[in-house]
Parts: C-alpha cells; sequence; structure tokens
C-alpha cells in the first residue's frame, strides 16, 4: 500500500491520505472544495464542483493517471436539488465511458462545503479495463 500526496490539492486535514495505492487500484479520498493554496472554501456551488474536481484530478495525476482512469465516483451533497448542476459539470471533466457513480444526499459536510467527491481509479494497462 502506498500514500499519493500532491500540494496541488488541499492537505489532509485529519488521520487519512489524499490517495493510497493498492496493486493496480488507487483509492481517492473524498475532497472538498478547499483552495490548495489558502485552504479555504471557494465561493459558489458551482465553483465548489469545479474546484472539487480540479483537485481530485491533481491527486489522479500525482497517482500517475487522470480521469479516464477513473472507475467509480462517489458525490456527496447537502442539498439533492444541486445534482442537476454537478452533472453539468462533471459532463465537462469526464467524457464516455464515464465512471459508476452514486449520490448520496448527507446532512452536512466538513468545514461547511456543499459538495464532497471520492473516488477509485484502475491504474492496469487498459484504462477502464
Amino acid at each position: 500500500m502506498n500514500p499519493i500526496a500532491t500540494s496541488e490539492a488541499p492537505a489532509a486535514i485529519g488521520t487519512y491520505s489524499q490517495a493510497v495505492r493498492a496493486g493496480d487500484t488507487v483509492y481517492l479520498s473524498g475532497q472538498i472544495p478547499l483552495d490548495p493554496k489558502s485552504m479555504q472554501l471557494v465561493d459558489g456551488f458551482e465553483n465548489q464542483v469545479k474546484r472539487v474536481f480540479d483537485n481530485l484530478r491533481a491527486v489522479c495525476r500525482a497517482a500517475g493517471g487522470d480521469f479516464d482512469r477513473v472507475v467509480r465516483v462517489t458525490v456527496y451533497l447537502t442539498d439533492l436539488a444541486n445534482f442537476a448542476k454537478v452533472n453539468e459539470v462533471m459532463a465537462t471533466y469526464f467524457h464516455e465511458p464515464y465512471p459508476a457513480r452514486a449520490a448520496v444526499g448527507v446532512a452536512s459536510l466538513p468545514r461547511g462545503a456543499q459538495v464532497e467527491i471520492d473516488a477509485v481509479m484502475h491504474m492496469g494497462t487498459t484504462p477502464g479495463a
């Protein structure tokens, strides 16, 4: 098991790694919309979703991959009415075949974030295999 870390994404704010690689699989911890330099939440829901995907992409790249190798995404929202906006933004970061996905409504998220997303990335020889 190998931890993954990058300064291009927010530093862990607890007892966890930004990601962990186990064999050909990379498990990316949930990202909230913290700016990695200021460690402050960005304003506005759409900007929060974009920041989360930018943070996840930075961790993917630090692990040697990118979104074309992501096979699973879980979206946590404090208001499921915002899910359509998540879909809209996600479509600018991912292309077919899209990863498997789940959306979960939650009462609250760390630091008052409105969205958190985690992912699983496969690093085998064939993307998506």
